[in-house]
């Protein structure tokens, strides 16, 4: 499996003009390697483009994502991140949280991530492996 990141699919679905095209063939190529997931974080981050839950599953099904919980022990690193993250750069940017959970969520599956935000997750999660642009 790999964990899909808010952005890759948001690229796809809003028709990015800098991302749409790269987004689309990571998550083709990753799709003909193994399965692709995201998690009820992502879930929730994607539901801001949407008017009603049942479009948004229907993405999520067309799209054949499956939603995978975040074990404890990655919610438990997520903080733990955060933590680091604000000690180091102190209230600097709001909302970064989530990327924490995804984060310490494919950290602690050991799931590859796919993801346009490279540097703060290579920072946090060094044990991730991430699929990113160059």
């Amino acid at each position: 499996m790999v964990l899909v990141d808010t952005s890759v699919l948001l690229d796809v679905l809003q028709q990015d003009p800098n991302w749409a095209d790269w987004s689309q063939q990571q998550l083709d190529a990753a799709s003909l390697r193994t399965g692709l997931c995201i998690n009820p974080v992502i879930y929730a981050e994607l539901s801001i483009a949407f008017a009603r839950i049942e479009e948004l599953e229907a993405v999520v099904d067309e799209a054949e994502l499956s939603v995978a919980e975040i074990p404890r022990e990655a919610l438990f690193l997520a903080g733990k991140m955060f933590v680091r993250y604000r000690r180091r750069r102190g209230a600097v940017r709001t909302g970064v949280l989530p990327d924490f959970f995804i984060g310490a969520h494919a950290a602690v599956s050991r799931l590859p991530l796919l993801t346009r935000d490279v540097t703060r997750y290579a920072s946090y999660f060094p044990t991730v492996e991430l699929i990113g642009p160059d």
